[in-house]
């Protein structure tokens, strides 16, 4: 038998999670800077609550979860039929019910029209959990991962976008990830493009074949496009707007020359002159903000500014996405409660500053200190130096098994110890520890206090 785990899923050793535990800590400050507050949700959702609210290509890749009890005889000729119905795509409550969560933004919305009575609005709350898709495993893409969210509803202020594109600034800045590009546009403008070509009607199918840009290529994303009922003079109109480059206010000038007679162009251009006027004003450098006509976002639900973060330094796609939604929450009945919010890509941020070697080498390393004895008469002491360097905020474990130095010392350097402190009998008599740097070889008798000064000053 073959033991591994799922196709695109992992284990993570102790290294990796200190080192996503880093990532994840650093997102979390900022998040709780901006007054953001905590919340988890379950793992599996009903089905109702996730189906329809990703698009047909996103409800594809949802994990469906099989009910109890599809073994009952009384029950065969209904699983018979449901698995047919499943078998072709379909949904049928026979065969399953729940499913395992697709992102953290719809869990939240169905969180937040559930304790509408008790919330504070705007409420804002950050979210760190896993989350599964049914998706082809390949290089910075897994069946399971990390999101890792920040969110806000019930307020239409702007300033809520420009504060979460802050937020992406800083984070990425405290990781040390380098040419970090977040890019932002407004579905609003897209719609506004699916007006000017007199299609409004496919406005979907318009965003869907525009996300797969960078992917297919722009003869490919016209190809979609004809094949949807587009045509010739409707792809020139659109190949010219994919096409618009310059400045961010060169940008906003050509499309509003291009796409502008309408009223929701204006009203996306508008919005984003807005939000860049913000983000001026709480910080000063707006050279990371890049507007990007082609960002689409193909999920349904968004409404207003979209956005997507990536680095040129590491070819992995995208490391950071949202957008705003005015309407989510009325999903589940709760009408005119507008939101926005945006994501961390925690797996795919860890593979960066892996490829990069961003991590810092104190990462490696959780004890610091390591007790090796070759006597049993000094026990008693170094459970008493133990708790003494631990009560001082030193990491400290004794290996217990007794032994040759050598096995000891291979053992220390195998978990990447720094330090080992030797107890022998002359150790014991003096009343001292004899402590090894593992690096430098260099060791030293020094009283169980002045380990303390040792260490830091190394």
């Amino acid at each position: 038998m073959k033991v591994t785990t799922p196709q695109g899923t992992r284990d993570f050793d102790a290294i990796t999670v200190q080192k996503r535990k880093y990532i994840l800590n650093i997102i979390q400050k900022q998040f709780e800077l901006f007054g953001f507050q905590p919340l988890e949700t379950p793992a599996m959702e009903n089905l109702s609550t996730l189906m329809g609210k990703y698009g047909d290509e996103g409800d594809k890749l949802i994990f469906k979860i099989l009910n109890n009890g599809l073994n009952e005889a009384s029950k065969a000729e209904k699983v018979e039929q449901g698995f047919r119905e499943v078998m072709q795509g379909k949904n049928n409550v026979n065969i399953t019910e729940r499913a395992l969560r697709y992102d953290l933004t719809i869990p939240f919305t169905r969180f937040v029209v559930m304790n509408q009575g008790t919330l504070a609005f705007p409420f804002k709350r950050y979210q760190m959990q896993p989350v599964w898709r049914a998706d082809r495993p390949q290089k910075g893409r897994y069946r399971e991962f990390w999101q890792c969210d920040a969110d806000v509803v019930g307020s239409n202020a702007l300033l809520h976008e420009a504060e979460l594109l802050l937020i992406y600034k800083r984070a990425f800045s405290l990781l040390g990830i380098p040419q970090i590009s977040i890019k932002i546009n407004n579905r609003k403008i897209l719609e506004g493009l699916a007006i000017a070509v007199g299609k409004q009607e496919l406005m979907v199918d318009l965003t869907v074949a525009i996300d797969k840009l960078d992917k297919i290529g722009l003869e490919k994303v016209k190809e979609e496009l004809i094949k949807k009922g587009f045509t010739e003079t409707d792809w020139q109109l659109v190949q010219d707007f994919l096409q618009i480059e310059g400045s961010n206010e060169e940008k906003l000038e050509q499309v509003q020359n291009l796409i502008g007679k309408n009223d929701i162009t204006l009203k996306g251009i508008n919005e984003l002159k807005e939000i860049l006027k913000y983000y001026q004003l709480l910080q000063k450098d707006t050279a990371n903000i890049v507007l990007d006509f082609t960002l689409a976002r193909g999920l349904n639900y968004y409404t207003g500014m979209i956005t997507e973060v990536s680095t040129a330094a590491v070819a992995i796609g995208s490391i950071g996405g949202g957008g705003r939604y005015d309407d989510l929450t009325g999903l589940f009945g709760l009408k005119n409660m507008s939101g926005v919010g945006i994501s961390f890509g925690i797996d795919r941020i860890y593979d960066v500053m892996e490829a990069l070697d961003l991590f810092p080498k104190s990462l490696e390393t959780g004890t610091q200190v390591m007790f090796l004895s070759f006597t049993k008469e000094a026990v008693p002491q170094i459970l008493e130096y133990m708790q003494i360097l631990r009560d001082g905020g030193i990491a400290t474990e004794f290996f217990v098994d007794m032994g040759k130095m050598e096995k000891q010392m291979k053992y220390a350097n195998r978990r990447n110890i720094p330090f080992v402190a030797l107890m022998g009998e002359d150790e014991l008599h003096n009343g001292t520890i004899t402590l090894r740097n593992m690096k430098t070889g260099n060791q030293e008798q020094l009283k169980v206090e002045e380990i303390f000064s040792a260490i830091q000053n190394l």
